[in-house]
């Protein structure tokens, strides 16, 4: 039986998704709580990794149960609460069909980023949102944002994780970006079919900057779908993980 999970965490003192020796991850700990019921190691595949500090509404992992066990989906949800730290919730599980696959399945992603512009930030959002006290124009801000809805090369808004090749594509397509404003600032939003490492971190801290005056809308345009060798140079205005979130994944 193939089961997909939907978890939600507080990245705040994890060090993102992705399995490392350290084993303080939401995959590590997933796992560990997967062996201790299923009294075996269990693979868990997520919809994507999240960097340290990044916040999940709504990730997706799928898993394969062991064919002995009898148990149904909605047990598994009590079943690994109760062995997982506070800051990490399984918040539904549900059988699937067996080719179902929480990544390669995909079909779009929505991060959300939100910005603290309170004189003072709340010590209920420190690490859940980027505070910025200086004043923000909305207007460059939506227009910034703007620029980076449909398909471009995103280059030089991906940091690098070290395997890429020649034949690596930086070719994304972001299908819609919002902008709301919120009772402490504002609310960005990002959709689209995937993202490089670091994308929207790196978008976001773009915007900002446009946003407060820092950055020429035709300079951070002059950034994107740029030719072998980025002569423009990548964008070095990367937001912090405080704000970010997995908001949700979409599968057909």
């Amino acid at each position: 039986m193939r089961l997909k999970l939907i978890l939600a965490y507080d990245g705040r003192d994890i060090e993102g998704w992705q399995s490392q020796a350290g084993g303080n991850t939401v995959q590590d700990l997933v796992e560990k709580a997967l062996a201790e019921t299923a009294k075996q190691p269990v693979r868990l595949h997520g919809s994507g990794r999240t960097d340290a500090g990044v916040h999940a509404l709504a990730q997706v992992a799928h898993f394969d149960a062991p064919d002995d066990l009898t148990m149904n989906p909605f047990n598994w949800v009590p079943a690994l609460n109760t062995k997982l730290p506070g800051s990490i919730r399984v918040m539904a599980c549900e059988e699937v069909a067996a080719d179902f696959h929480a990544r390669i399945s995909a079909v779009e992603k929505t991060y959300r980023y939100d910005l603290s512009t309170e004189p003072v930030l709340s010590p209920f959002r420190a690490a859940r949102a980027w505070h910025l006290p200086r004043q923000l124009d909305p207007f460059t801000l939506r227009e910034a944002l703007g620029l980076f809805e449909g398909r471009h090369d995103f280059e030089a808004f991906g940091a690098k994780r070290g395997y890429e090749t020649e034949e690596t594509s930086y070719v994304r397509n972001v299908t819609r970006v919002d902008l709301e404003e919120i009772e402490f600032g504002w609310r960005l939003r990002y959709s689209g079919e995937g993202f490089l490492y670091k994308m929207v971190r790196l978008l976001t801290g773009a915007a900002v900057q446009a946003a407060q005056g820092r950055l020429r809308i035709d300079q951070l345009l002059a950034y994107l779908d740029q030719p072998t060798g980025l002569p423009q140079g990548k964008s070095p205005f990367c937001a912090p993980a405080d704000g970010l979130y997995l908001e949700s994944v979409r599968y057909d």
